[in-house]
């Protein structure tokens, strides 16, 4: 498996909807870079109910070497860009981001990326989970936004049926 690198919001959506486990049943190890670990405290201290990555066996908390090789983007967040930046220390490596301008920026720099839901589908594909729908219902409950066309997409990707 590729070493993969996790942005806040996937750990915030899988959490909230139990599904975190997944990220370690599906690669065993997780880098995540101490912006997110930030986050996620931040988000703690406000009164969610979010994961604390350090105490997870299966995440390694780790610093980007360097920040200059990213791109200067004003509105890309901190969790974004030190996991970006950890993904260009490391080639193949994929990244898991949702926000759409960190997902931009994937691109362009030519990083393999996917989101909370291509875990889902991952997740899926491997025998762990029997449907992705009422977990995509789940997320959107707790704010994950999602147009309905691209819900039908996840959905015929995933071979289910919209309800």
């Amino acid at each position: 498996m590729p070493r993969t690198i996790s942005n806040t919001s996937p750990f915030q959506y899988l959490h909230q909807i139990g599904q975190l486990e997944l990220l370690p049943a599906l690669v065993q190890n997780v880098l995540v870079p101490p912006a997110v670990v930030d986050e996620l405290a931040a988000g703690r201290a406000m009164g969610l109910d979010l994961p604390s990555p350090e105490a997870l066996p299966w995440v390694t908390i780790q610093a980007p070497a360097s920040m200059a090789a990213l791109p200067l983007v004003r509105d890309l967040g901190p969790g974004e860009s030190q996991a970006l930046a950890l993904a260009l220390e490391y080639p193949g490596a994929v990244v898991i981001l949702d926000d759409k301008l960190g997902r931009h920026v994937a691109r362009s720099l030519s990083v393999l990326h996917t989101g909370t839901l291509g875990v889902l589908i991952d997740a899926k594909r491997a025998g762990l989970l029997p449907a992705v729908a009422p977990l995509i219902d789940r997320l959107h409950a707790c704010g994950f936004r999602l147009t309905a066309k691209a819900r039908q997409a996840v959905l015929n990707v995933a071979g289910e049926t919209a309800r």
